[in-house]
């Protein structure tokens, strides 16, 4: 008796035509915004005010930027360099620290490891602001108020970076491989550095990107330690553009055009790794 198996024609993933169509308009909305602070960026006072507002891009742009950059008042060129700074230290120090913790909790067998991990979970539903007073305190105590230490330090390691490393590592790195390595002699960091870190590149890509991501974008805790400065970050920088009795938004969107870029380029540099980093997070099982 034979039993016979049906070809089956393989199965069509494209998208229809109204998939498209949605993408389109959510993509037209999304990047939207960033077109219009382009177009008032590249714009004249006059441009702004007019109604209806301008659509296309004005040919001020480089005037602009020019302006923003030679205000005495805001060193918008050191405040770039300082948000670079702070941000690559403190995505770089999340993912080795928070890689590390995650595997810790994920592959090694301690006492209270289980009462540490509902800790960690429980300090992402404080809000930050609670401890503002407090950590302001503990920097003064330090000698690091008004310096961009204060602004690093509180940040070199996330309770959602090490649940979020905790949870990856657990599946994408098997108990057997690890026993396998400490059979053969390794020893706790070299299973982490040789083992675990090669497993975990996606994850650590989806990780590093938010984390620079939310790093570049902190507003409030700059802007406590560094207002006043003569190096503050982006978001303080464009703060004090924004400030006074008449806001001169031309100038203003310009800065936040800038200090936009950086991001967009992250993006567009990582977003391949970062998708197939989500990808295969939703695919462990």
């Amino acid at each position: 008796m034979t039993t016979t198996v049906a070809n089956r024609a393989p199965q069509d993933t494209r998208g229809s035509w109204l998939t498209y169509l949605g993408l389109g308009i959510a993509l037209l909305f999304s990047a939207f915004p960033v077109y219009w602070m382009f177009v008032i960026a590249t714009s004249t006072d006059e441009a702004v005010a007019a109604f209806p507002p301008a659509l296309l891009p004005g040919g001020e742009f480089l005037a602009n930027v020019r302006e923003v950059f030679t205000l005495n008042e805001v060193y918008f060129a050191a405040s770039l360099i300082n948000s670079v700074l702070v941000s690559s230290v403190i995505t770089v120090a999340t993912l080795f620290f928070c890689s590390l913790a995650g595997f810790a909790f994920a592959k090694l067998r301690f006492k209270g490891r289980n009462g540490l991990m509902v800790v960690v979970i429980l300090t992402l539903t404080v809000p930050n602001q609670l401890g503002i007073v407090a950590l302001y305190i503990v920097m003064g105590k330090l000698g690091w108020n008004g310096t961009l230490l204060a602004v690093i330090a509180p940040s070199l390691v996330s309770a959602f970076g090490v649940f979020y490393m905790r949870q990856f590592i657990a599946h994408a790195v098997p108990d057997e491989l690890v026993e396998a390595a400490r059979i053969d002699g390794a020893l706790t960091l070299r299973v982490y550095w040789n083992i675990v870190l090669p497993a975990i590149r996606p994850a650590l890509a989806v990780l590093g990107l938010l984390t620079f991501v939310m790093a570049w974008n902190e507003f409030q805790w700059p802007l406590i330690q560094l207002n006043g400065t003569d190096f503050p970050t982006s978001m303080v920088a464009l703060s004090d553009l924004a400030s006074g009795n008449y806001v001169i938004y031309r100038r203003v969107l310009a800065g936040a055009f800038l200090a936009t870029v950086p991001l967009i380029v992250l993006l567009l540099i990582g977003g391949r790794q970062i998708v197939r980093g989500i990808m295969e997070g939703a695919v462990k099982s």
